[in-house]
């Protein structure tokens, strides 16, 4: 090929790279075009003596494979500069973004998160540029030179290559990244530098330092640079270089909400690593002159790498008695599976269009608490395939709903309570349409007083839903007098966006007669939408007909808000008389729906010299949000759970529900236990602290042990418990490993390692009978196959796949003949919602009650043909007219709970189980890897393994999220920063602990459930915490080390950030004789 004339290229190139530009498509020179396999026979000279020159359109895949295969070529001289751009390259984006996105609009976008551009720029890296006027080359660090990122390339110039230089001899570069999340984050800083000496010295003969994340575009540190020419490579230079350093990159606060006093720490530390790296490579190149490092700062230099985690599942034997047709105690794939795998499950979005169908989009509150003035719709209605707008004046009957202290309401009507509530909304003929008429619609407010979002705000104004809660047990009062030591703290404990993987979805299409609706929602209770959706129309129940195949994830964020967004969509409808889709975007879902209670924990404890615990006064806030959802609920289940796995003689434990102006938080898996039992397991430590004794000490000396009374006075026996923290211990071989662990931290000082094992008890129960009631219907066909459906919700969770294996035990066929279609309150009225792990319990017993019903009217045919076929059977059955139909119920649990004399029985069972988890921190930027994870869970008689241990699985890994990593960021005003995937992380692979070890605890039975299983959605969750507490004990040994007071506090999400503030060294002092001058807050906790 040869290569092509610019007049061409511009011919030819209908999109131009410009620094304007968010898309980049270039069309490159043919010399300047590399690629992988035969790309040395392939290109005429994509290397040189100098360099590398890789086209603009390169995507950043292939120019990963062709630094890789460089490095292999080329002598080791030569090719730091590409070592440093393929370790970002590592970690930039995930493969699916990497196989699209181009060195060129990489560069170009000039964005500040580039992880790129920094060592780019730092390099020395060269572009080519073109236009009509012929060609030239600029230094890639001139599109930065002013610091705020004014392109230097002129509008009519494109990006044709970039040229990369080899390294020389002398010369050191090191790329550097921090991200909320090692992959597939945006970076909160990262940096590129290099540093040339003159030969044979360790004299700096050329500087560059370039840093990324910390204002609006890459930056270089060029007075410091400029500075240190000439200088040693010493400690003496390190200090004026971090000094430098801090004066010069002048750090705003950032609009997501990252704190300046971080970024800071993080460049400096950076620079310091840099500095480590250099004085180690000084060494190889003459040890006499130039040690290098200490043998226990070594370790810092290597990065944490994410590694394919290996795990171990342990689970029961089936007895050998057992028919082999029977599925039940059989690790069984999920059902649906494979569909979820492929892409062919079906959700709500995935169905057709309707003839004549309409697209919902929401207008939403922009103020926390203010007066509705006017609300102007005329530009929006001018918009291209507007049909109307839909506000509260629409809904024919019901608009707010009172299930408790407070109202739940579907649209605002003189004004608003938080920011995200649902004031009106669009409907149009495309789903953009909508969304730019929704943009158009202009409310105007009054500021209303006060506007409270915290839970601090809320204790000051007194704004509570009622009723508080208080649980008290012994004498507190003469306990805290009788004791040896006392200790005191708070710990708060951030909330958890669902993050479900099918946004709330909805479509309403109403059937044309009598006012019937058939509504398709992805929820967790069917019966409610129906009841809230018939409510607002003003028509009975038996003409709206809910159905749900599926659901793309819950974690109980599907229940009243999907009941209000329901509603929204069946009001659009009955108005337009046509099918209405609701689908919310992430960033919509995750402004409106709130998620889980932020929980502010304060607790008194008094024990003995010897770590006995003998009296706990505590109190917990939980921020509601505006309206009062499930919060209370939430905040009785945090009291009756408070215990964990520990028996309390003297204990008073008060519970607020706060209510604030954010939107209203609602269930989410665990239901209140997590945060309680979190701070539970904190003043456990503290107790640790205090006495000298390790955690784990405290937590067997004070630990149920024989059957004993909750602090409700409810009996339990915890033999499991002791049996699940025994085989804990063993399984994980957790004292030989807690000794390495601390030999470790002895050969290190920049890493260090934690290990923790943490016990659980979880109670499973409803509270009340009708919450847990169930029903099945059950259809046997004339050709033998099976149509089963109960009140149950498939979330995920393998529900219908267990029900498919009670169904076939008890009418001994095939799974193979039994099919699941879809949950409906046509087929099942009034079920229960799908919460509170209690699914498969009671639709199970629903089930197998509809199944032997079948099986008595079978059974005189069966006697009579003993060796007939279920075929044979069923054909013989409907011939004699015998009912192949049945209906299954369960009643439900006969749980109860006085809250005026404090004690009852909520709860019908224990599950038991214990984790250890070990970690490796970084001292210098808060990075945290884990490494090991060792769980043994009580959970009876599991029904199917294989979907039990994922469960339990996926609810650890959840938590490692709640406890480590998911942070929701506000504005003093109330609005949500981190909405969507870019600024919200939640665990990926490269958190799951590397060794994954999981085991059912054997032999155990529950009299209480079907085929003596228990519930086991929520309960694995809480085990994250071991994750927590092992980051507790590596910051402890820090700690320790440099001679640091030993009471210290730590909140949850133990984030990076909050890691690196503990391990306190120079660097952290440094940050504390540099305040920021921006001191303002950009981000609330609350």
């Amino acid at each position: 090929m040869t290569e092509e004339p610019v007049e061409n290229i511009l011919k030819l190139t209908h999109l131009w790279v410009k620094h304007h530009l968010n898309i980049y498509s270039v069309k490159v020179a043919a010399r300047e075009e590399v690629g992988m396999g035969s790309w040395k026979q392939r290109m005429d000279f994509p290397f040189s003596r100098s360099g590398l020159t890789l086209g603009a359109a390169c995507s950043l895949s292939l120019m990963k494979d062709i630094l890789t295969n460089a490095i292999s070529e080329y002598p080791e001289e030569k090719t730091k500069v590409f070592c440093a751009v393929l370790q970002q390259l590592r970690t930039l984006g995930g493969e699916q973004i990497r196989n699209v996105a181009s060195l060129g609009g990489n560069i170009v976008s000039r964005k500040s998160t580039s992880d790129l551009n920094p060592i780019l720029a730092a390099s020395n890296c060269m572009l080519n540029l073109a236009s009509r006027g012929g060609k030239r080359q600029i230094p890639l660090s001139d599109i930065f030179a002013d610091g705020v990122g004014n392109n230097t390339i002129t509008p009519e110039e494109i990006l044709v290559s970039v040229y990369i230089p080899h390294s020389r001899k002398g010369e050191y570069v090191s790329a550097f990244r921090q991200a909320p999340r090692r992959e597939n984050a945006l970076p909160i800083t990262n940096a590129g530098m290099r540093v040339l000496f003159e030969e044979g010295t360790d004299l700096i003969k050329d500087l560059s330092i370039f840093y990324g994340g910390a204002v609006s575009t890459t930056i270089c540190a060029k007075q410091t640079c400029r500075t240190l020419i000439g200088r040693h490579w010493n400690e003496q230079m390190l200090d004026e270089a971090c000094q430098l350093i801090l004066k010069e990159i002048a750090l705003p606060g950032s609009p997501s909400g990252e704190k300046v006093d971080y970024k800071k720490i993080l460049v400096v530390s950076f620079f310091y690593r840099f500095f480590l790296e250099v004085l180690q490579s000084l060494r190889t190149m003459d040890p006499c002159r130039y040690p290098g490092i200490p043998m226990e700062y070594r370790s810092v230099l290597q990065d944490f790498k994410t590694k394919i985690p290996q795990s171990i599942q342990i689970y029961q034997d089936i007895e050998p008695s057992q028919s082999p047709q029977d599925p039940v105690g059989r690790p069984i794939m999920h059902q649906s599976g494979i569909k979820h795998a492929t892409g062919e499950a079906v959700y709500i979005d995935d169905l057709p269009s309707v003839d004549g169908e309409l697209f919902l989009a929401v207008v939403t509150s922009s103020r926390a608490h203010a007066k509705i003035v006017s609300i102007d719709t005329s530009e929006a209605l001018k918009g291209p395939g507007v049909f109307d707008i839909i506000t509260a004046h629409d809904v024919p009957a019901t608009n707010e709903f009172y299930y408790s202290d407070g109202p739940e309401i579907i649209f605002a009507r003189n004004k608003v309570i938080c920011v995200g509530q649902i004031v009106c909304a669009v409907v149009a003929d495309s789903d953009i349409h909508a969304k730019q008429a929704a943009a158009k619609v202009k409310i105007e407010y009054e500021v209303l007083e006060p506007v409270i979002l915290t839970i601090e705000e809320a204790i000051k104004h007194n704004s509570f839903f009622e009723p508080k809660r208080k649980l008290e047990h012994g004498n507190v009062d003469q306990a805290f007098e009788t004791v040896d030591n006392i200790i005191e703290g708070e710990i708060h404990i951030g909330g958890q966006e669902h993050f479900y993987m099918e946004t709330q979805s909805v479509l309403a299409v109403p059937i044309g007669e009598d006012k019937e609706m058939d509504v398709y929602v992805s929820t967790q209770h069917p019966a409610i939408i129906q009841e809230m959706v018939a409510a607002s129309l003003g028509v009975p129940a038996n003409r709206i007909m809910c159905h749900v195949k599926r659901v793309g994830g819950a974690f109980g964020g599907k229940l009243l808000k999907a009941g209000l967004l329901a509603s929204v969509a069946a009001v659009a409808a009955n108005k337009t008389s046509r099918a209405v889709r609701l689908i919310l975007s992430r960033g919509d879902d995750m402004l409106i729906t709130g998620g889980r209670h932020p929980f502010i924990g304060k607790y008194k404890v008094g024990f003995m010299n010897d770590g006995r615990i003998r009296a706990v006064d505590a109190k917990y806030y939980i921020n509601g949000g505006c309206t009062p959802d499930d919060s209370v609920l939430v905040a009785e289940v945090s009291l009756l759970k408070m215990d964990n796995a520990y028996k309390i003689p003297n204990l008073r434990c008060w519970a607020y529900a706060c209510k604030t102006n954010l939107p209203s938080n609602t269930a989410f898996r665990g239901f209140g236990f997590p945060q309680s039992a979190l701070v539970t397991e904190t003043w456990i430590t503290g107790v640790a602290d205090k006495t000298g004794l390790s955690p784990e000490k405290i937590r067997e000396i004070n630990m149920y042990k024989e059957n004993e009374q909750t602090h409700f006075k409810q009996k339990l026996d915890p033999q499991n418990l002791i049996r699940c923290w025994n085989e804990c211990i063993e399984k994980s071989a957790y004292y030989s490993r807690k000794t390495a662990v601390n030999e470790f931290n002895k050969q290190n000082y920049w890493k260090k390692k934690g290990i923790a094992i943490v016990p659980m008890k979880f109670p499973f129960g409803l509270g009340t009978r009708y919450l847990s009631q169930a029903a099945a219907l059950v259809h046997i066909y004339t050709d033998g196959s099976v149509l089963l459906t109960h009140g149950g919700i498939e979330m995920g969770q393998g529900i219908h796949t267990k029900m498919i294996q009670v169904a076939s035990r008890e009418l001994n066929i095939p799974m193979s003949c039994i099919h699941f279609c879809e949950t409906s309150t046509t087929t099942v009225p009034n079920a229960c919602a799908s919460a509170g792990s209690a699914g498969t319990d009671v639709n199970g017993m629903a089930v197998k009650d509809a199944c032997q019903t079948l099986l008595k009217r079978l059974q005189p045919i069966i006697n009579k043909n003993p060796k007939g076929t279920w075929n044979d059977w069923i054909k013989e059955a409907f011939e004699q007219s015998v009912s192949l139909s049945a209906t299954g119920y369960f009643r439900g649990y006969n749980e109860n709970m006085d809250w005026e004399k404090g004690e009852g029985q909520p709860f019908t069972y224990f599950l038991y189980g214990a984790a250890c988890s070990e970690v490796e921190i970084n001292c210098l930027t808060g990075d945290h890897k884990n490494l090991r994870t060792d769980i043994v869970m009580d959970i009876g008689y599991s029904i199917n393994p294989a979907v039990d241990i994922g469960q339990i699985e996926g609810a650890f890994v959840q938590g490692i999220g709640l406890y480590t990593m998911e942070e929701l960021k506000y504005s003093p005003e109330g609005v949500l920063y981190t909405r969507g995937p870019d600024q919200y992380k939640i665990p990926a692979v490269c958190d799951i602990p590397e060794q994954f070890s999981v085991s059912l605890l054997s032999s155990s039975q529950n009299p209480y459930a079907i085929y003596a299983s228990k519930g086991i959605g929520e309960a694995g969750l809480f085990l994250g915490s071991s994750v927590f507490f092992a980051l507790r004990d590596a910051v402890t040994s820090v700690r320790n080390e440099r001679g640091l007071k030993k009471t210290f506090a730590l909140n949850s999400p133990l984030t990076a950030e909050q890691i690196r503030a503990s391990c306190a060294d120079d660097f952290t002092e440094m940050m504390k004789n540099n305040e920021s001058t921006s001191s303002t807050p950009r981000a609330i906790s609350v």
